[in-house]
């Protein structure tokens, strides 16, 4: 008897419905159609969406262009979660329009770490090691 594999990450589907709604969502915010004033002033990108793999639920990390007034940009959307829901329905042909949730991208964050870590002086020696051993 075959066994199903076991998937470790999101299947094709929820990455596809993910994408459908990252796309819904970013066009959502940029052409304002959200009346709020911290919304308005904020350029807020969304690098990424999962959805659970029921589809029911739809977790939104977005970022705000320089990385200023995160937490009053998250709260905001939290407070027309509702409103940027149903717009993401319109958008988005799925039998449930899922509940949305948003969190801090912190990818940037994590790029800024490794780059850190990549200057740092006893890793530049260590790979200054690696390649004078190379050599001979």
């Amino acid at each position: 008897m075959a066994q199903k594999p076991t998937s470790t990450g999101p299947s094709q589907r929820q990455q596809r419905v993910a994408e459908l709604i990252r796309h819904a969502l970013a066009e959502v915010l940029q052409r304002g159609d959200i009346q709020d004033p911290v919304l308005g002033s904020h350029v807020v990108t969304v690098p990424e969406v999962r959805m659970s793999p029921d589809l029911k639920l739809a977790t939104a990390y977005v970022m705000p262009l320089g990385g200023q007034d995160e937490a009053p940009v998250i709260a905001a959307l939290e407070r027309h979660r509702k409103v940027l829901r149903q717009e993401v329905a319109r958008r988005v042909n799925l039998k449930y329009a899922p509940e949305l949730r948003f969190r801090r991208d912190e990818t940037f964050d994590e790029a800024a770490r490794i780059d850190r870590l990549l200057r740092d002086d006893r890793v530049r020696r260590d790979l200054d090691e690696t390649d004078h051993d190379a050599d001979h």
